[in-house]
């Protein structure tokens, strides 16, 4: 048993190892569209930011959502950000995921590259949106006679440029379109197309649908933020992914390319049975032959020939 456990471990180990080395070969030549995306979410804090500072509390505006929906109150509000969170987090989980299970469809690296395309082109078009009319906030911090509902005029300039978490939980001005649902849709979307297991799928449009309530319902934001990110979101996700490039099938033989010489010895070759889920253990010894470019056992190949 403690054989069979210490061989498991070793075969994830190598895995692990030869998915490491293909990673970071991605990131050596699209680390410039990473930094690029995490520095567009910098801008897009600053932007919110900065409309909180000139946001004008006031009453609160008529809205469908918070006549039809039951108000949470502000004890409960954490509820939103607790589903808005789990999304977020199990999202990050599962691109990472090739590094240690066999079912994989996705390279990490190009994975995030495409998301951050998504966030970005629809952070540009919310910051142009909430610039152009200030409402007043729903949110409770951002009502009249709240203290937070306006920031006092910066002493520095290094006080605007510092992003502090708590400023963002209580941000406002920042309304139409929602952020939260920005994440969520993009996150959705990419599992919906990357994702293998339709029952987690469903699960996802059901969990963005029961968030998009739950916004509303703690009165964090109007109900047109939420339908406006629904449509937009949708929308340039839809037209930039026609516009990217397709991930490349990792199943295919030219995806051997991407997989570096390893400092032991390992050839591309290896690497990538490691990568696909194959052992790549030398006590395999089932014969194979190499017909057309594909590796094929002794028994199999002798089929082809014959033309079975």
């Amino acid at each position: 048993m403690s054989l069979y456990i210490g061989r498991g471990a070793s075969k994830l180990w190598k895995r692990f190892c030869a998915e490491t080395a293909t990673e970071i070969n991605l990131l050596a030549e699209n680390w410039k569209y990473i930094l690029g995306g995490l520095i567009c979410q910098y801008i897009h804090g600053l932007a919110a930011r900065g409309v909180h500072y000139i946001h004008q509390p006031g009453p609160t505006l008529q809205d469908a959502g918070f006549f039809l929906l039951p108000e949470l109150g502000k004890d409960k509000a954490y509820i939103s950000e607790t589903v808005f969170t789990s999304v977020f987090l199990l999202f990050v989980l599962w691109t990472f995921h090739p590094f240690v299970f066999k079912s994989k469809k996705i390279y990490t690296v190009l994975i995030w590259c495409r998301v951050l395309a998504f966030l970005v082109a629809c952070q540009i078009l919310r910051v142009i949106t909430f610039y152009s009319t200030q409402l007043p906030g729903p949110n409770y911090h951002c009502r009249e006679g709240s203290k937070l509902a306006r920031l006092p005029r910066p002493n520095s300039t290094l006080e605007v440029l510092l992003i502090v978490p708590r400023g963002m939980l209580y941000g406002c001005g920042d309304l139409i379109f929602s952020s939260h649902m920005i994440f969520s849709l993009v996150f959705v979307r990419t599992y919906h197309k990357y994702g293998t297991q339709r029952f987690v799928k469903q699960c996802a449009w059901l969990t963005a649908v029961i968030q998009s309530l739950l916004i509303i319902a703690s009165h964090k934001h109007y109900t047109v933020d939420v339908v406006v990110a629904w449509y937009t979101v949708n929308l340039v996700v839809f037209y930039v992914d026609k516009k990217l490039p397709e991930l490349p099938d990792r199943s295919s033989r030219p995806a051997t390319m991407l997989l570096p010489l390893s400092k032991d010895g390992r050839t591309k070759e290896e690497n990538y049975r490691l990568l696909n889920g194959n052992s790549g253990d030398p006590s395999d010894k089932r014969p194979r032959t190499q017909i057309n470019g594909k590796i094929m056992e002794d028994g199999n190949a002798e089929a082809v020939v014959n033309g079975v």
